[in-house]
């Protein structure tokens, strides 16, 4: 499928440009779907009018989830340098506004809400932030304001640049404090519950190219960093994400290895747990937390210590069955055993929305590998394997859909 070319630009608009939205796109490619369709008809669109600024937006979107990210950030760059608002409606559009603050970069530089709204009649709009906030009135009318940049290694800017909390903004912001996002670094989040009773988050240190090069030369070791930090270890590039360069190291001469092989300048090194259970298996959960409550959004189970959703062993029935009763069973079974290490991350980190990655020890205590806001939840897996995940979800949004309804209202109560 041939990229259109992204010239020329229109001038800035006061109204926001329409775009079909992430999950609707996502679920294109997910499921394959229409997805020539879809892609044909932004093609089209865009081809007759270089001024829709939102159909060469969604095809930035497609492009990178085809797996071309620097032509895809590039065919963003491009719509947003012409347009910085762009609107997606739900259903018939006639319910909560929601002022998204966003920043340009990949699918992980934001919070991901778009999904969230599956089944409701949002009106989503998304403002691409350009060194701070606009003023209240470049942007449309809303209800709600939301906070999406996401906390970044490669680009920390976008969050340094807003104003604390963004108290003066004339509606009300959810997950609206900047420095609370820019604290869930893995380091940041690994010190804030270092002595935990109930949560096991490992040490998680920064190191930079030389002090492993080092450490690996024998020339130092990992305890003069942090003295409770000794091999194994997990190591991955600092700005990686889903396990891309992550890899256990046993040894020295493992390090080396690794060091040959992986060219970054800089990495986190965490001490590896085994979180395995008493079969052997490794089972981590995502947890998405709405104003304190709760929700599962996946569980996987492996029979390997790294865990992704995507390549963990859930083609199992018994496996499936698994998830299906933890999610049954969640509120009574996982949320109140660890119910007082949820109260004290939710109190700890402060955020209206945020998710983490989580396992259970044999003795009961919480593990804690990563708290993000840009964590992915959503509903597309197929119901004939998983019949169980669309009334999980449904929860979720439900419950999402209470906050922002109930965030709304604060604002008429105010007017």
């Amino acid at each position: 499928m041939p990229i259109p070319n992204s010239s020329p630009l229109r001038a800035a608009q006061p109204q926001a440009a329409e775009s079909l939205g992430l999950a609707f796109l996502a679920r294109r490619v997910f499921t394959g779907d229409r997805l020539d369709e879809t892609w044909n008809d932004l093609v089209a669109r865009f081809s007759r009018d270089a001024g829709d600024l939102g159909a060469l937006l969604d095809i930035s979107t497609l492009v990178q989830m085809r797996g071309d990210r620097e032509r895809g950030l590039e065919l963003q760059a491009t719509a947003i340098a012409g347009e910085r608002c762009y609107r997606t409606v739900h259903g018939d559009g006639s319910g909560v506004r929601v002022l998204m603050f966003m920043t340009a970069g990949d699918l992980m530089a934001n919070t991901p809400l778009d999904f969230l709204f599956e089944g409701s009649n949002v009106q989503l709009i998304s403002w691409y932030l350009d060194a701070g906030l606009p003023s209240p009135d470049e942007v449309p009318e809303h209800d709600v304001a939301f906070l999406a940049v996401s906390q970044s290694e490669a680009d920390p800017a976008p969050l340094a640049s807003l104003p604390v909390a963004l108290a003066e903004w004339p509606r009300p912001v959810l997950n609206g404090d900047p420095a609370r996002i820019a604290a869930l670094s893995r380091d940041g989040v690994a010190q804030l519950f270092a002595d935990h009773p109930a949560i096991v988050c490992p040490t998680t240190c920064r190191f930079d190219r030389a002090a492993l090069e080092a450490i690996a030369a024998g020339a130092a070791t990992l305890s003069d960093t942090a003295p409770d930090l000794a091999y194994p270890i997990i190591l991955r590039p600092l700005a990686s994400h889903a396990g891309k360069g992550l890899e256990k190291i046993d040894d020295a001469a493992a390090l080396a290895a690794y060091l040959n092989e992986h060219d970054e300048p800089a990495f986190f090194a965490a001490r590896f747990f085994d979180y395995s259970g008493a079969d052997g298996l490794f089972r981590k959960l995502r947890v998405v937390f709405v104003q304190g409550r709760p929700y599962l959004a996946h569980l996987a189970v492996s029979s390997r210590w790294m865990v992704h959703y995507l390549n963990a062993d859930m083609g199992e029935a018994a496996h499936r069955a698994e998830e299906a009763a933890a999610m049954a069973n969640f509120d009574q079974g996982f949320a109140a055993r660890h119910a007082a290490a949820f109260d004290a991350m939710t109190e700890a980190l402060g955020l209206d929305y945020y998710g983490v990655d989580c396992a259970e020890t044999l003795d009961g205590r919480l593990v804690l590998f990563e708290a993000d806001v840009a964590m992915l939840v959503h509903s597309m897996d197929p119901a004939e394997l998983y019949p169980y995940k669309k009334p999980a979800m449904a929860r979720l949004f439900a419950g999402f859909a209470a906050m922002l309804d109930a965030t709304a209202g604060r604002k008429r109560l105010a007017a």
